[in-house]
């Protein structure tokens, strides 16, 4: 997948983290990734393996999970894609977007199961995604379909930021090549002097600059 652009999000340090028990530690910043051009699998969720969730820009795609991350290319190719975060496929009564309520408490909200049939929203590839579902509101009505069919309550409207980004899945740790770094904070602009990379306020400007 040379020819595509995909963005990995960081929290404000720049540091990717994981669950150790009920705390969450730091598993690996930017500064490693840049130095060995390897990123590691740091999620595991919902009873699914460990994996690292990614996102893949389109002009259909342009936001991402947080405000700060990396651009990269990859010849790995995703295990497979969702059309949203993948929280709204839990068996959970009640979704939080704001991740800073829930940060410290990832062992609770991370431990729900999926619901049954939730693999109708697993695909392949991004082409067959956006086949089926070629602009975020389509997948909106879709998602909102299928928890209310199994009992689940309607989302808000402010969960509809959940499906303006995919996720992109990698099972196995991946070689990548650094494009830019994105982040409204100076820390992502000075990593990124730091190590020659384009730096973009946002995901979304990086893209439409180079598509310019």
């Amino acid at each position: 997948m040379e020819d595509t652009y995909f963005a990995k999000s960081f929290e404000d340090d720049l540091v990717l983290k994981t669950l150790k028990g009920k705390r969450k530690v730091a598993f690996q910043s930017m500064k490693e990734i840049l130095d060995t051009g390897l990123i590691k699998p740091n999620t595991r969720s919902f009873g699914r393996e460990m994996r690292l969730s990614t996102t893949i820009l389109s002009g259909r795609y342009l936001k991402t999970y947080r405000p700060q991350g990396l651009i990269f290319k990859t010849k790995s190719r995703p295990n497979y894609i969702l059309p949203f975060d993948l929280v709204l496929l839990s068996k959970a009564k009640r979704i939080i977007v704001q991740y800073y309520k829930i940060k410290n408490n990832l062992h609770l909200f991370y431990n729900h199961d999926l619901i049954d049939g939730f693999q109708k929203f697993v695909f392949k590839s991004f082409p067959a995604m956006v086949r089926t579902y070629p602009a975020p509101s389509l997948v909106w009505v879709a998602v909102q379909k299928f928890r209310r069919k199994n009992g689940y309550p309607s989302l808000t409207k402010q969960k509809h930021r959940l499906v303006e980004y995919n996720e992109a899945v990698f099972t196995k740790p991946i070689r990548i090549t650094p494009v830019a770094i994105f982040g409204y904070r100076k820390n992502a602009k000075r990593l990124a002097r730091m190590y020659g990379l384009p730096h973009f306020r946002t995901a979304k400007l990086f893209y439409q600059r180079c598509r310019e």
